[in-house]
């Protein structure tokens, strides 16, 4: 029997290759997929990583062999499988490691209509059916290879119409990763997109796939100005999320991003619920009650915003991680779809993109901050005492620490799922007060 509690992750497989993800891994994760899901066909799709299309081809083997027929999507984002899946009411899986480095990669699983796959919802069971040994069914299934991105681009054409924008000019850093195959099916005239980095090179030869780390931008950043670009758009590794940057090469915050698709949204849905999770700028929530919508709060992470937007039926939801939810995308996050919104709006105005989003950024954040700590309960629980009883703070516990003061000023300390580390994240209504909190806090967690 194999072990796989090493690599099954909260909501997908991630593993070193080979030492902890290989073929015989994959090939049995497959088979344990279709009886998990009872499946009689399922939908796949990979990145650029070398080891995805062999890992990709042997969980293939692994459905066919219980029965199961399987539809190869070839290269895609993971927004592509997204569409795949909800498009063609078929159970999926994604063949990537998002923006891990090159020696990682993994597996995202989901079932018909793109619903998302965790540990309560069936990844859990394909765990412990992949450490064992599963008898093949009698009839095997059979592998038919269809390309998708023309329809993938069709279908969000449909849902961001961008043909009468004014022209603009969008630099792209798809940094090597599948923003490179995507982009130039689904983004053209009346842009003008300059292209950074499209070459599919899953080891990363010019930076990591990873636009929430600062350096990352810098390329963005200096060729936005450089050529005079009205923006630029930076993608993870597997295209799903999508970072924006202003005509000046500032970054925009995927807060002041969340609050703008939100109000497009309610143009179109008025009155619609709208999902935040809770460390995005409460400037998102401001914005949906003043635009007619209704905003609900929930934790970090895509499986609580897919759960909380089947349950409420909201047509939008953002996080500050730059993942963006859709309902007419399968409640799936998508940072094309997202990106298209930005190149709408700014294609509709005559302002530039630094002033259009100006007033969806109203606070000073300090972005997340990661303190190492060998006893985040014990620590989290100094800041709640030394904060908790002040005159006008309130207190909950949604998702780690949220403490919130009488000027508005808030700040969330949650643990990592994974390592030793408390994440913290301070708002307040200017930068002074933000930076002062921040480091009260900081004092405190690395006492």
């Amino acid at each position: 029997m194999r072990d796989l509690s090493a690599i099954v992750k909260a909501y997908d497989v991630r593993g070193i290759v080979p030492d902890q993800l290989d073929e015989r891994v994959a090939g049995a994760i497959g088979a344990a997929f279709v009886r998990v899901t009872g499946a009689a066909r399922v939908v796949t799709a990979r990145d650029m990583r070398e080891s995805s299309e062999p890992l990709a081809a042997a969980f293939a083997e692994g459905a066919m062999s219980q029965g199961a027929d399987v539809l190869d999507a070839g290269l895609g984002s993971t927004d592509l499988l997204y569409f795949a899946s909800g498009s063609l009411d078929l159970p999926g899986a994604m063949f990537t490691a998002s923006h891990n480095p090159a020696r990682y990669n993994g597996i995202k699983l989901c079932r018909a209509g793109a619903a998302p796959v965790g540990q309560d919802t069936g990844l859990r069971e394909v765990r412990e059916l992949a450490e064992r040994d599963l008898e093949p069914a009698a009839a095997r299934g059979t592998l038919e290879r269809r390309d998708l991105l023309g329809e993938y681009a069709a279908y969000l054409h449909g849902l961001v119409d961008l043909t009468g924008v004014r022209p603009l000019t969008v630099v792209v850093d798809a940094g090597n990763g599948m923003a490179g195959h995507t982009v130039p099916a689904v983004l053209g005239a009346p842009l003008t997109v300059v292209p950074l980095y499209f070459e599919l090179d899953g080891n990363f030869p010019n930076h990591e796939a990873n636009p929430l780390e600062p350096a990352n931008l810098r390329d963005l950043q200096a060729k936005v100005v450089e050529v005079g670009a009205d923006l630029g758009l930076a993608f993870d590794g597997d295209a799903d999320r999508c970072f924006v940057v202003d005509e000046r090469g500032a970054a925009v915050s995927p807060s002041a991003i969340t609050a703008l698709v939100a109000a497009r949204t309610l143009a179109v849905h008025p009155g619609a619920t709208i999902i935040h999770n809770l460390i995005t700028s409460r400037a998102v929530p401001e914005i949906v009650r003043e635009r007619g919508g209704v905003p609900v709060r929930t934790r970090v992470g895509h499986s609580f915003i897919k759960e909380q937007m089947a349950v409420t039926g909201a047509a939008f939801g953002g996080e500050h991680s730059a993942h963006y939810y859709f309902r007419d995308f399968w409640r799936a996050d998508t940072g094309m779809l997202a990106a298209m919104h930005v190149l709408a709006e700014l294609g509709g105005s005559d302002r530039p993109l630094s002033e259009l989003t100006a007033g969806y950024a109203r606070y000073a954040a300090s972005g997340e901050i990661n303190s190492t700590v060998a006893d985040t309960a014990g620590r989290t629980a100094a800041v709640e005492e030394a904060y908790g009883k002040r005159d006008g703070v309130t207190v909950d516990h949604l998702d780690g620490l949220t403490v919130t003061l009488a000027d508005g000023s808030w700040f969330n300390l949650r643990p990592s799922n994974t390592e030793p580390l408390l994440r913290l994240n301070v708002e307040a209504p200017d930068e002074a007060g933000m930076a002062a909190l921040r480091d009260a806090v900081l004092t405190l967690v690395r006492a």
